[in-house]
């Protein structure tokens, strides 16, 4: 069985040393004094994205985040998406299958939206709510990867709601630059 928290860390860490170095993603994904804090997953979530936006702007905060998604079950989201491209010639048909809207995908005047009922994430289980949207950017920079490479074009993805905010739904926009139809 893998560790999510040891994917998480050492994703988080290289993502933090990419932006700065060591020393700095040690402090980020560990604390300070690592053999002091033991923290659970949902305090260790809480207690790393705080020592994150302590270090870095926002813009970049969102980019290293956008940078920790872990890749989990990618290849068969991506069948999935170049399966709904091949049946279509466009967003709003692509949106309209009825496999688009299981995964949660629909289209609303001409731009693409990816919803989740749920929050996706299991380092996120455990947590009742989170103050910021920082631990969620794993999620947009996933649906990036995914979907520029589905439509094999640059991808936008804005984080508009978050369950673990207090939200209702998880809700992205995906915001698709000349893709090219398969």
């Amino acid at each position: 069985m893998f560790d999510i928290r040891k994917i998480q860390e050492k994703i988080i860490y290289e993502s933090v040393k990419a932006e700065s170095d060591a020393e700095v993603a040690d402090e980020v994904v560990f604390g300070k004094n690592p053999a002091e804090n033991e923290e659970n997953d949902c305090n260790w979530v809480t207690s790393a994205m705080q020592r994150l936006e302590s270090k870095f702007e926002l813009e970049d905060i969102k980019r290293i985040r956008m940078n920790c998604q872990c890749g989990y079950g990618m290849d068969e989201k991506l069948t999935l998406v170049k399966e709904l491209m091949a049946a279509a010639i466009n967003i709003e048909e692509f949106a309209k299958a009825e496999k688009a809207k299981d995964a949660g995908l629909f289209c609303k005047d001409g731009e693409l939206f990816l919803q989740f009922q749920f929050c996706p994430c299991p380092m996120l289980a455990e947590v009742e709510k989170l103050e910021t949207n920082t631990w969620c950017q794993c999620t947009t920079g996933y649906s990036k990867v995914l979907f520029e490479r589905a439509f094999a074009c640059d991808v936008d993805v804005e984080l508009l709601k978050s369950i673990k905010m207090g939200d209702n739904v998880c809700l992205m926009k995906i915001t698709l630059h000349d893709p090219i139809w398969q």
